[in-house]
């Protein structure tokens, strides 16, 4: 008998790629409080975090069902850039990300009524320098403003992008090649 597969997350990005990887699956939004403890590491946070949306959905998920979390951040010098509050506050996370390397995380928690495996994926990602101008421009698309670190690698944020090390899915908030293999390993358990 197959699985259900839930996935825990209102992202349409995520959405996407469980899709794309040939998944059928059910969208269920958490609502958990996603307060972090202070000083936590941006790696840490991404796998506690995942791993509390995958027992909130759960709570109501049916039996047998499998379901999958995830949680992504970017970081740089080991503070968490989160979404931008409002066009400045973008603008001065592109300008801090601007000609440096930072590093985006993403925790996955995958999880049955008998198990549950959690990972956690690290990508180094290079900013051009960007002028004025540039981070202007990209912030008036309005793409800046419902992610994490103000930019969309998949979107027009790409553009500012000089390199990457690791994996781009990651980038886009779920490494869906190491995920696919968890979900179908605990699908068969």
């Amino acid at each position: 008998m197959k699985k259900a597969i839930i996935l825990a997350s209102g992202s349409p990005r995520r959405r996407e790629l469980m899709t794309l990887a040939g998944f059928e699956f059910t969208v269920v939004k958490t609502d958990c409080d996603e307060t972090l403890p202070d000083g936590i590491a941006p790696a840490d946070a991404v796998v506690m975090l995942s791993g509390l949306k995958a027992r909130e959905a759960q709570k109501n998920a049916p039996e047998g069902a499998l379901i999958v979390a995830a949680d992504t951040v970017v970081a740089i010098d080991g503070r968490i850039l989160g979404k931008p509050a409002d066009k400045d506050d973008a603008a001065a996370m592109l300008r801090e990300l601007s000609g440096r390397t930072h590093t985006v995380y993403t925790g996955v928690c995958v999880m049955s009524d008998k198990v549950t495996e959690s990972f956690l994926e690290a990508t180094d990602v290079t900013f051009f320098p960007l002028s004025d101008e540039e981070i202007n421009a990209y912030v008036a698309t309005g793409e800046p403003m419902d992610k994490a670190g103000a930019y969309g690698i998949q979107g027009m944020g790409g553009l500012l992008c000089e390199r990457i090390n690791g994996d781009y899915y990651n980038i886009v908030g779920l490494p869906i090649a190491k995920t696919a293999r968890v979900i179908r390993k605990l699908s068969e358990s």
